[in-house]
């Protein structure tokens, strides 16, 4: 946990967003992996950002007009206590938090109860989890499928405002994750090895994580076929000829992530082919980091690359024609159908359960070009915004298959030439940048990026 004064002075501030009512914040419970065994447990990411307890069972009140909060829970039993050992009360933990009222869970009816007898609006989030739509139900009488239509826009509003901006406190947690990911990724460069199968390497960088104290931040993603942009199976054996794609991140006790991106050859050295892909890919990065800074649409930067991609795919042969017409049309999705880049803080793509349009695109549409509607974010860039840049080329070749059989963008990819890469895979590097008040600087120790660091950590 931060200091007190940490969470009470987030609180306070969503208080002069709101200007009156009550906001509704629960945590999470424990997940049920079977009938007796939980998961390990997250909290929930805005609970723990304007409350800072990591325990399940807990909900907190933000009372906006008397400007006095509370924690709803209740204090472990003797039962609890056999098995989990000594704990500090909740009190004692709210209090850690700058919250001097605890109450009953039973009793957090009661006091929603009186605030709507008296006219008083309760703020809510959107929930993501089924147990909060219930006790949404159970508190205030919503019924289940009526939840979205009822979250408070308000507070969705004010928690990506506040939450955006990244403190000092907040970089410098983030700024460990970044390190130990970066120890995560050499370990796993240096570890590959013909005839390994992905799940030994995918265990290596979650051990590193896991023994220094932290997790990963998601489920590690450790592929050859890096086509498949968020792979989960490990079943492969590596290959001689093959290209090892990792994307995975730690996180740290405090909860704050990190989320990198490597690709390396799973021989010692890139091929011809492998490095030529990756050299386009590599200039796309450069030139996004280049172009980061206050005020800047991340989606000019975003569609700066894909024409960029483009351009390398028109030197390989695989586009054609005039490449602004080919990115408005989405040609270069093909290569590239995905988004360039996605803020991050307490999770991997910070707040995009309060909907992708009030994260990333300040509560406008979305595009529903296919590539384009999976660029999260597009808004233009503020000091404190932490992003991922994470540009990718990619052969899919059931995409390659659907394209060619619609007869799509005739005019801008040529497909004959396209067979040669069918079975190419994919490549992306990622790391994480804070934006600043001239300006961006990237997060954290150095990553490998280019092909002398990979090709240098392969033949250690």
């Amino acid at each position: 946990m931060f200091e007190a004064t940490v969470y009470s002075g987030r609180r306070r501030r969503l208080c002069q967003q709101l200007k009156s009512g009550l906001v509704l914040l629960f945590g999470n419970e424990e997940a049920p992996r079977n009938s007796d065994v939980a998961f390990d447990f997250r909290q929930d990411s805005n609970f723990l950002y304007f409350f800072g307890l990591d325990y399940p069972g807990l909900a907190g009140v933000i009372d906006v007009d008397e400007n006095r909060d509370i924690v709803a829970g209740d204090e472990l039993t003797i039962d609890q206590i056999v098995f989990m050992g000594p704990q500090p009360t909740l009190a004692a933990r709210s209090a850690a938090a700058g919250v001097q009222q605890v109450i009953p869970a039973g009793q957090l009816q009661a006091v929603l109860a009186k605030a709507v007898r008296q006219g008083r609006r309760i703020h809510f989030l959107p929930p993501y989890q089924p147990d909060v739509k219930l006790k949404l139900l159970d508190l205030l009488g919503l019924a289940p499928a009526a939840v979205p239509t009822q979250a408070s826009v308000e507070l969705i509003r004010a928690v990506v405002e506040q939450r955006s901006i990244k403190t000092a406190e907040e970089i410098a947690e983030i700024e460990q994750a970044v390190n130990l990911s970066v120890d995560m990724h050499r370990a796993v460069i240096r570890m590959a090895r013909p005839g390994m199968r992905e799940a030994e390497l995918a265990a290596e960088a979650r051990r590193w994580a896991l023994a220094a104290n932290g997790d990963v931040s998601f489920p590690v993603i450790l592929t050859i076929n890096g086509q498949i942009l968020h792979n989960n199976d490990h079943s492969h054996a590596l290959q001689s000829g093959d290209m090892v794609l990792c994307d995975c991140g730690a996180e740290m006790p405090s909860r704050y992530v990190a989320d990198l991106t490597t690709t390396f050859p799973v021989d010692r050295h890139f091929t011809p082919r492998q490095r030529d892909v990756y050299a386009i890919m590599l200039a796309a990065y450069d030139a996004a980091v280049a172009a980061l800074k206050p005020g800047v649409r991340f989606k000019d930067i975003h569609l700066m690359v894909c024409k960029m991609i483009a351009a390398g795919m028109r030197d390989l042969g695989l586009m054609k024609g005039n490449l602004d017409d080919a990115v408005a049309a989405g040609a270069h999705a093909m290569f590239f159908p995905c988004g360039l880049g996605h803020m991050m803080g307490l999770d991997p793509h910070d707040m995009e359960e309060l909907g992708g349009s009030h994260v990333g695109y300040e509560g406008q549409p979305k595009s529903t070009q296919f590539g384009l509607k999976s660029l999260r974010m597009a808004r233009p860039l503020q000091p404190g915004i932490v992003m991922t840049v994470e540009p990718g080329v990619y052969f899919i070749p059931e995409l390659i298959d659907l394209w060619r059989s619609q007869g799509k963008s005739l005019e801008f990819i040529n497909y004959e030439q396209l067979e040669a890469y069918r079975h190419f895979g994919g490549l992306r590097t990622e790391e994480n940048h804070l934006i600043t008040a001239t300006g961006a600087r990237r997060l954290g120790v150095p990553k490998p990026r280019t092909v002398a660091e990979i090709e240098a950590l392969r033949g250690a």
